[in-house]
């Protein structure tokens, strides 16, 4: 008869000693923007996030309660205005930063000083760079800070409600009839987007026609000439604070403009399609119900 009490003991044995064991923390991985692989020996615990885009970003991926450093104008949500400020996004206060002890930095691939970022680098923390320029982008942004974070669940469901909230709009505005836009991101000097910059993915998502889309530069600077003989059907701009509709007031001094003549100056708040993060979803579908109101008054 085959005796098994001893391979059964051992077997006993061999498991209880890896119940014991300790467990080893699982490295976590991802690329940011600039295609640089950062790796951390364990999800983040301690993150600061060095732009007001980076801070709404980090909370989307449900990691807010992490997040120990912000630069100035981090104001959404209300709870990141809790958090101690380092500086703004061009200028930080590196000491200060430090003395927080971060184990992960979020950093802004344009926005924040490269010697800056490096210097942090120099000091031994992991600095991972972001900068969503496509409405996808945004949604894998926020996937990537998740698994830094050790957050997937919440993070990656957040990153799938904006990513279907935009495909729903995709769905609904491909076929609508094209209305001229013209966008302003600045007063003085006056600016505006072309087609690759994300707010003129907006413009075309809604079934828009950026009316300088085609110019070279992100955010070119133009005259109130250009926009004279550029004739747009509709003006929307964002202005100085998120209920400050001034910017607009210029051009009502032009009744030759097509936007004006129809009364279509709309105001969108600045923080809901000027920051590349989950809220843009709620700026788009403003823009889109916007350029309804236009469409309507032919």
């Amino acid at each position: 008869m085959l005796n098994v009490s001893r391979p059964l003991m051992l077997f006993g044995a061999a498991m209880l000693t890896l119940w014991q064991a300790p467990v080893q923390a699982t490295e976590v991985c991802a690329v940011d923007d600039t295609g640089t692989e950062v790796c951390l020996e364990q999800p983040a615990n301690r993150i600061a996030a060095l732009s007001p885009g980076a801070t709404e970003l980090v909370w989307a991926a449900g990691a807010g309660e992490k997040v120990v450093a912000v630069v100035s104008f981090s104001d959404y949500p209300e709870a990141a205005t809790k958090v101690p400020s380092v500086g703004s996004h061009t200028r930080m206060d590196l000491e200060r930063l430090i003395e927080l002890q971060p184990d992960l930095v979020i950093g802004w691939v344009t926005g924040n000083p490269p010697e800056q970022l490096e210097a942090i680098r120099d000091l031994g923390v992991p600095v991972f760079s972001i900068e969503p320029r496509t409405f996808e982008a945004v949604s894998q942004t926020i996937e990537r800070l998740a698994t830094l974070a050790g957050t997937e669940d919440e993070g990656f469901a957040e990153a799938e409600r904006f990513r279907q909230g935009i495909a729903r709009l995709e769905s609904r505005y491909r076929n609508a009839e094209p209305v001229p836009v013209f966008y302003q991101v600045w007063d003085e000097p006056l600016m505006t987007v072309n087609d690759e910059h994300l707010i003129g993915k907006v413009i075309t998502l809604c079934g828009g026609v950026n009316v300088f889309g085609d110019l070279d530069r992100l955010v070119p600077r133009i005259s109130p000439e250009a926009v004279i003989g550029a004739n747009p059907e509709a003006i929307l701009a964002g202005g100085m604070g998120e209920e400050n509709r001034h910017w607009l007031t210029r051009w009502e001094a032009f009744p030759g403009i097509k936007a004006t003549a129809k009364d279509n100056l709309y105001f969108i708040p600045p923080s809901l399609v000027q920051r590349p993060t989950p809220r843009m979803l709620e700026g788009s579908q403003l823009f889109c119900r916007k350029l309804d109101n236009a469409r309507a008054k032919r």
